[in-house]
Formats: structure tokens, C-alpha cells, sequence
């Protein structure tokens, strides 16, 4: 049984995010990209607290195929240590899920 989940990573600006979102949706890492901002962080980074503004990037993909998205997102954002989470996707619509499955077939 295929098995999906949201990624979520931040940038400093929408086209850094638009920068990481599109290649991976071409290369069929992610099925899709949501870009919602600007949000404002509160954080600590390298020891000291901080807020700030960020771009909000969500990618939909299925666990065979995070750990080529998550080398792509490594190797292309323009942070050294960005925050990478994938959480599970528990439940959602049957044709939404298959969406996700097919969108990222390579």
C-alpha cells in the first residue's frame, strides 16, 4: 500500500519557495506545491531567538519517492540547515490520494 506525505520546508522569499516547488513537481518528486505566506517565525538559530518573515512551502509526494525530494530540496535551497519535516498523511480522499500516487510515477 502506497503511503503519503506533506512536506513542509520555509524561504526567505516566494520566489526562493517557487524556485524549490517547481523543478520538484516537474521532476515528479512532489504532485503538487502550496506557497502561502508571507507567515511570521518565531524560532531559535544558532542559540539565539528570533522572528522573522518566511514563505511557506507544503509538498504533497508518497514515501517511496521523499527521499529524491528531500536531496532536491538539500541541494537546492538557499539555506544551510532549512527545516525539512514530512508528516503523514493519515486519511484523505481516495482520488486524492491516487492523484498523489500517479502524479509522482516516474
Amino acid at each position: 500500500m502506497t503511503e503519503y506525505v506533506q512536506v513542509s520546508t520555509a524561504t526567505e522569499t516566494k520566489q526562493q519557495a517557487i524556485d524549490l516547488a517547481g523543478p520538484a513537481v516537474q521532476k515528479k518528486l512532489a504532485a503538487g506545491a502550496q506557497i502561502i505566506g508571507p507567515v511570521t517565525s518565531v524560532f531559535w538559530h544558532l542559540g539565539e531567538y528570533g522572528t522573522g518573515e518566511e514563505w511557506q512551502l507544503l509538498l504533497k509526494t508518497t514515501t517511496d519517492r521523499y527521499p529524491d525530494l528531500e536531496a532536491h530540496i538539500l541541494e537546492h535551497h538557499p539555506w544551510d540547515n532549512p527545516e525539512l519535516c514530512a508528516v503523514p498523511i493519515t486519511m484523505g480522499a481516495a482520488r486524492c490520494r491516487q492523484w498523489i500516487a500517479d502524479s509522482v510515477t516516474p
